[in-house]
């Protein structure tokens, strides 16, 4: 008998009808004889609709009230999955965070997992019932209801995995896995049956959307593996494990993100403190700087580019422009017609040419480099937001990704 967590995003639940789909499937794999925890999101777009209503009631909004407001999608979506399940013949509970043991930080609207004490958990499981807990919810400190975020019901699912010693962690979602590139643009696109966790820490880091990057980062934390698979085929999907001793694929996939804006201060003083000076402000006012590039200095002064989301660029701006007036630098530009394309594999590291094969691609389509950025095992360059799908769909042909891994050893 395995202890299975099954996560199911907002798409999987977003009808009566997936609802009592998700049930079926649900009750399947306890009558096969597992035990298992259902973590479920709130239906369809029903926090994009909370939101839109605070929006609409309050211009202050306060974090205390917007997660008490935000969860409530997430509480209802567990007791009508445990309505469906009951249908069938299968006993289920419902749990909010704070029932299911979560203690989180007291930063609203995005808060941390500090510890998780699934005992209540443990005594369903124990009674052979379906413990179905609401996703991306907690209890801080001081007893207040918290919100961990988007993407928060995957790191929940994740969480619980980790304390219940589970035999896998599902994250059900309306794409039948992790693919090597974004299937609506690149239509050859491949899904993958394995990857690592450090190459999808990178995807999701850089345009990937499913699963929650923080999801990842806890799994590879605590050693829990993970399945990508779809809540609509219920097909296998993509295993997400520790880096393997066998060979590694030289490129995995192709990722891009649009969400991206440029800002650049020119006219810095080259000397020490001035860069730390405007990221610590940027830092201080949760500006979520990505990519930086600091030019050659000429005559005492220099350039530095950096990139942040869209929804950060006027906040940047502003804090350059104040910052520049106390440290002394002439001008600042935002570009905001940006975006990334990264080139991501763990087998990179023994392999050379991946960088160059890169540029070469770019340069045979005409396509401009503004910046580029590398770790072990990716390789970013940010294109003009017109040319990135172009980008992408050049690469991903470049490294022959639709006819499967190239590996080396």
């Amino acid at each position: 008998m395995a202890l299975l967590v099954q996560k199911f995003g907002g798409t999987s639940v977003g009808t009566p009808d997936r609802m009592r789909a998700v049930a079926e499937h649900v009750a399947r794999t306890v009558r096969r004889g597992d035990q298992v925890v259902v973590v479920i999101s709130a239906m369809g777009k029903e926090t994009d609709d909370l939101l839109r209503i605070a929006r609409e009631v309050s211009n202050t909004r306060p974090g205390r009230e917007m997660d008490m407001l935000i969860t409530a999608g997430e509480r209802k979506a567990t007791a009508l999955l445990c309505m469906a399940i009951a249908d069938l013949g299968v006993e289920a509970e419902s749990f909010t965070g704070s029932q299911a043991g979560f203690l989180t930080d007291s930063t609203h609207t995005n808060a941390k997992i500090i510890e998780v004490k699934p005992d209540r958990i443990r005594a369903s499981l124990a009674a052979g019932r379906v413990a179905v807990v609401g996703g991306a919810q907690g209890q801080s400190a001081e007893r207040n209801v918290t919100f961990l975020g988007r993407g928060g019901s995957d790191t929940t699912a994740v969480a619980l995995a980790h304390a219940l010693g589970a035999d896998s962690c599902e994250l059900y979602t309306d794409v039948p896995g992790v693919f090597t590139s974004d299937p609506r643009i690149v239509t050859n696109a491949r899904k993958m049956e394995h990857i690592t966790f450090d190459e999808l820490l990178e995807m999701t880091a850089n345009g990937c959307p499913k699963p929650a990057m923080r999801s990842v980062e806890y799994a590879r934390t605590h050693g829990v593996e993970l399945h990508v698979r779809s809540a609509f085929t219920w097909e296998s999907g993509t295993v997400v494990t520790k880096e393997s001793t066998m060979e590694q694929a030289i490129v995995s996939a192709v990722v891009h993100d649009a969400d991206e804006a440029k800002v650049t201060i020119g006219g810095v003083a080259d000397r020490p403190g001035v860069a730390a000076h405007v990221f610590r402000a940027l830092a201080d006012a949760d500006v979520n700087v990505d990519l930086i590039v600091q030019n050659t200095s000429e005559q005492g002064v220099t350039d530095i580019s950096f990139t942040v989301p869209h929804g950060d660029l006027e906040k940047a701006v502003a804090i350059c422009e104040t910052a520049g007036a106390e440290v002394g630098f002439t001008s600042v530009t935002a570009e905001p017609a940006i975006a990334r394309v990264s080139v991501v594999g763990a087998g990179m590291k023994s392999h050379p040419g991946v960088a160059a094969t890169v540029f070469e691609t770019l340069a045979a389509n005409d396509i401009n480099i503004e910046m580029i950025a590398t770790s072990a095992i990716r390789v970013s360059c940010v294109v003009a937001e017109a040319d990135v799908e172009r980008a992408v769909v050049a690469l991903h042909d470049s490294f022959g990704l639709a006819n499967g891994p190239v590996y080396v050893d």
